[in-house]
């Protein structure tokens, strides 16, 4: 399994209850398909460097976990389509175990 750092940023324009249900649905993503979250933290709405989709902030939340390569492709065609983020970055930390 490898560890790969998430960081992504949801729509600033969704209820409290929107987002703990986006955040809840990539923890469970990794969760249900044999991942291991390492480490999640919702830093809470932010300042963008530059305007995205017409927004000017945004939620960021950042996670760690470990998992194979065809679960990080997953979380990262889930985060294409999903309606409620704006941006996303996966990569890849540390040595293969």
């Amino acid at each position: 399994m490898r560890t790969y750092e998430l960081l992504y940023i949801i729509k600033p324009v969704l209820e409290a209850e929107q987002i703990a249900a986006t955040v809840e649905k990539f923890a469970d993503l990794v969760k249900n398909n044999r991942g291991e979250i390492i480490k999640l933290d919702q830093w809470g709405k932010r300042r963008l460097a530059y305007e995205v989709q017409d927004y000017r902030e945004g939620f960021y939340v950042q996670m760690q976990f470990k998992a194979e390569p065809a679960l990080a492709s997953e979380v990262e065609r889930i985060l294409k389509i999903s309606d409620n983020t704006i941006k996303y970055l996966i990569t890849r930390i540390g040595e293969d175990d």
